[in-house]
């Protein structure tokens, strides 16, 4: 059994967060800035780079606008080729990640790359994982959902934004594995991978896959208008206003935890000035009121690493995710 423990540690293990705050540097940005989100517009890493990019306009970290650019494909392994290969010095480029990103690199899912290919700035929160139907779902709870896969692994069909394999997919093994449904049966549920979690939501929404498994803040305009029931969040306890309606899985009796930190790389060959301007410009936004308005509105949880804290945390967890998977047996 995957116990809790070991997924909580895999997932959110690391120690302070790292200050910098109120330091000098050399660099100075660009009148604008680039950010690129891995995936069509409406999902976790649009979401990332356009609410970034707002408060780093609205607070006059950069003087002319953050450009976001969307660029799916392979669960974020074409962005990351593109930064690599084509933006290796761009200084005023950063490109959204989270848990999905050390998932492919844990995997093996960008052929010829690694973590070690960029550098990694900084968390901006924590956007936890939640299991979701439509509204005229038979499923109501999740421990009906759980039987229907044990009789049956193939009987549900899973949609989210991350492809086969990727983070959207784990967080239904993980859950399912907790949940008592047998080894053999794990490879045998039905995922359908999609360029976005807005596109997986509208699949789902319109009855054409039974079940959405993707991040909190994917699903709030779904959620309000009805048209999406929350079967489970996959947190510790539940969340605050206007999400403390979802049960946990924790509360159902099944011991699955998945944060999605939110944050951001820049180019591996950038200049440590810049990459320290970058660090220091991710750690004074998380103090601001105005990003802590934006975590609250869109059910953000606290969760920050930044600069060299923040690499040590992205290897580790990209090598706790390979094991990880080894032992649910997406890989060998």
């Amino acid at each position: 059994m995957l116990k809790t423990m070991s997924v909580k540690s895999v997932l959110i293990a690391g120690t302070a967060a790292l200050t910098v705050a109120g330091q000098a540097y050399a660099y100075e940005p660009a009148r604008s800035a680039e950010c690129i989100a891995p995936a069509n517009p409406g999902g976790g890493w649009d979401f990332t780079c356009r609410s970034v990019g707002k408060v780093l306009t609205d607070l006059d970290y950069i003087k002319g606008n953050v450009q976001t650019v969307n660029m799916p494909g392979a669960g974020g392994g074409v962005a990351f080729a593109h930064t690599v290969s084509k933006r290796a010095e761009d200084e005023s480029l950063i490109v959204a990640a989270s848990t999905a990103t050390t998932t492919r690199l844990a995997q093996g899912q960008f052929p010829g790359m690694n973590a070690d290919q960029v550098k990694w700035v900084g968390t901006l929160g924590a956007d936890y994982g939640v299991i979701a139907v439509g509204k005229d779902s038979e499923y109501t709870s999740l421990a009906q959902m759980i039987e229907a896969i044990k009789e049956n692994p193939g009987s549900v069909k899973f949609a989210g934004g991350s492809a086969s394999g990727g983070w959207d997919h784990l967080k239904v093994l993980i859950t399912a594995k907790e949940a008592q449904v047998a080894n053999e049966k794990l490879p045998k549920i039905r995922y359908l991978a999609y360029s976005g979690g807005s596109e997986a939501l509208v699949q789902v929404v319109g009855g054409h896959v039974d079940a959405f498994t993707g991040d909190v803040s994917e699903i709030k305009g779904f959620m309000d208008s009805g048209d999406l029931r929350v079967l489970a969040v996959l947190s510790e306890q539940r969340l605050p206003e206007p999400y403390d309606q979802i049960p946990t899985a924790l509360e159902q009796g099944v011991s699955s935890i998945a944060p999605n930190w939110r944050g951001f790389y820049v180019p591996g060959d950038a200049s440590q000035d810049s990459y320290d301007w970058w660090v220091n410009t991710v750690n004074e936004l998380y103090e601001t009121q105005e990003w802590k308005d934006v975590m609250t509105k869109n059910g953000l949880m606290p969760f920050h690493r930044s600069g060299a804290e923040f690499t040590e945390f992205v290897q580790n967890q990209t090598l706790n995710i390979q094991t990880l998977s080894k032992d649910i047996g997406l890989i060998r």
